[in-house]
């Protein structure tokens, strides 16, 4: 046990130097860590919302408007398919999670239920009865009148999607704020917890996080004045919709969506060149070129409103056609409202609104205790093992606390390498990690005692100290790492940061013990032969 390959000593010194050296980079003043090559000025140790600070939500998606959305479309789509046939009808509406409709001529009632069905999606592959299941169901009478129903596992996979949609365009949104690590996951059918560590405002990110940012770029109803549609009833296919000014404008607008923000491909915030106000500058992508051009084209000298979330950002009258597939946006904006605007533009729109229904904020003071706490914690604790290990095993005990360090150093690099993100449990898991990297220290060099009391050498009884102890600790920490993954995949939040730092601790307890502190008492028994040990 105490002979190594030159290939082994290699290996473990490069490990080790490697692992400090990600260690050291969050000990480094920023001037002189950016001097380190490969990128490792950014490898720093990103502390958890329990030590910085930070903005804690609990989000609910609106599923009954996922729900609402996917009838309104499911109605129009019945409108659509009747009008192509030329099958006259009456009485189309939404009746629960239906539509109905009825055919005027009862002799077009087969056509028309064929075309409807027509337009169904598949939800699976065929199943064990041969029948393929379907996203709506069509069913009819003899008195003319159609029955449309949304299958319940059709519905079950919008608010499924919409959810998983909504947790990614979060992600989006946060992201370009710059800060750092935030966690963003599911809770629920329905609901998703995010937090942001670091964020000093946030009354931005909710802000940022709970509007839908549905843009749609629409044409302003000339037909009759707004004042007119607000006292008396608008055209059918116009509303009324109110500008984000103060006070608020009202416009006629017409309902159908000309261009839509699912086209554009990218936003940016600027100023206006002539009056050096800021605005927000967008870009389409091939076909929403094409559909904003042919728009613009057809339109010159009326008044294209610009509409967010159902309220009139601007409504510039169109001068000329716009053929680039690029435009801006300008309206009373601070640079703030400009960049903020450009980011809910890039992200996406969500498919539904989201509703915080849980809120937490962590003040920097209260992690500012938290990290001296815990600081002070690691620290009384290592020097109470240090201090141990030097009165009972004297120099071996030096040789132990000098892995120990390394160990502490080595779990420090390592979470920096894989960009984890350090919590109050994490600080915790290094503690604990302390405790058990001695204990195999403590196994090995007991062991060397029973062999030194049966009657063997030095160099034998420490020889065979390491070889017999291997099995034992192995087995320990083994199924400690066992619990770790366990921990990791059953847990969440917290308790899986305490996971992954204990699975890293237990990684580098064996390597430290196995390797790097047999590596350096080998090193000393070869250089001092020793006939008799101090144990």
């Amino acid at each position: 046990m105490l002979h190594f390959s030159r290939w082994t000593i290699i290996a473990t010194l490069v490990a080790t130097v490697l692992a400090l050296l990600f260690m050291s980079v969050n000990f480094l003043p920023a001037n002189v860590a950016g001097m380190l090559p490969g990128g490792l000025a950014e490898r720093k140790l990103v502390l958890g919302l329990d030590l910085q600070g930070g903005s804690h939500l609990l989000l609910s998606v609106d599923t009954e408007t996922v729900v609402r959305e996917r009838m309104d479309a499911l109605r129009d789509e019945v409108r659509q398919t009747l009008r192509e046939a030329r099958i006259g009808y009456t009485g189309l509406g939404i009746s629960g999670r239906s539509v109905q409709v009825r055919v005027r001529d009862t002799a077009q009632l087969d056509d028309a239920v064929r075309r409807i069905r027509d337009t169904r999606t598949a939800l699976s592959g065929m199943a064990i009865t041969g029948t393929a299941e379907y996203d709506i169901a069509v069913a009819s009478s003899e008195d003319g009148l159609i029955t449309v129903t949304v299958n319940d596992v059709a519905i079950e996979q919008r608010v499924r999607a919409a959810v998983e949609q909504s947790i990614e365009i979060v992600r989006r949104r946060i992201d370009e704020l710059g800060t750092t690590e935030p966690t963003i996951q599911r809770e629920g059918a329905d609901r998703m917890i995010v937090q942001v560590p670091g964020l000093d405002d946030p009354a931005r990110l909710k802000a940022l996080i709970g509007q839908t940012a549905k843009l749609t770029f629409r044409l302003v109803d000339s037909s009759m004045p707004v004042q007119e549609a607000i006292s008396g009833r608008p055209p059918v296919d116009s509303e009324v919709l109110y500008s984000t000014d103060d006070p608020p404008a009202p416009y006629l607008v017409q309902k159908r969506v000309m261009v839509s923000g699912e086209d554009l491909v990218d936003a940016q915030p600027g100023f206006d060149q002539r009056t050096n106000e800021p605005i927000v500058s967008f870009r389409f992508n091939s076909s929403g070129a094409r559909k904003f051009g042919l728009v613009t084209q057809q339109n010159v000298g009326l008044p294209f409103a610009i509409v967010l979330d159902n309220e009139v950002i601007s409504a510039p009258v169109i001068r000329e056609p716009i053929l680039g597939g690029s435009g801006q946006i300008s309206g009373n904006f601070t640079v703030d409202s400009a960049n903020d605007l450009a980011i809910l533009l890039r992200a996406g729109a969500l498919p539904a609104p989201l509703t915080i229904l849980a809120e937490r904020t962590v003040g920097p003071g209260l992690g500012a205790d938290s990290i001296e706490a815990g600081k002070l914690a690691a620290l009384v604790g290592t020097l109470a093992v240090i201090v141990f290990m030097l009165v009972v095993y004297g120099l071996f005990g030096i040789f132990a606390n000098i892995s120990l360090i390394i160990n502490i150093g080595m779990i420090i690099g390592l979470l920096s390498f894989l960009g984890a993100t350090l919590t109050l449990p994490g600080i915790a898991g290094i503690v604990l990690t302390v405790g058990m990297a001695v204990d195999a220290n403590v196994l090995i060099y007991e062991r060397i005692r029973e062999e030194i009391l049966a009657g063997k050498s030095a160099i034998a009884s420490i020889d065979a100290g390491y070889g017999r102890a291997l099995g034992t600790i192995m087995d320990a920490n083994i199924t400690t790492l066992i619990a770790a993954v366990i921990l990791f995949y059953m847990g969440s939040g917290p308790v899986r940061g305490f996971a992954v730092t204990l699975a890293i601790g237990i990684v580098t307890t064996v390597f430290t013990a196995f390797l790097l502190n047999r590596l350096i008492v080998a090193t000393w028994v070869r250089r001092t032969r020793p006939s008799t040990i101090n144990l």
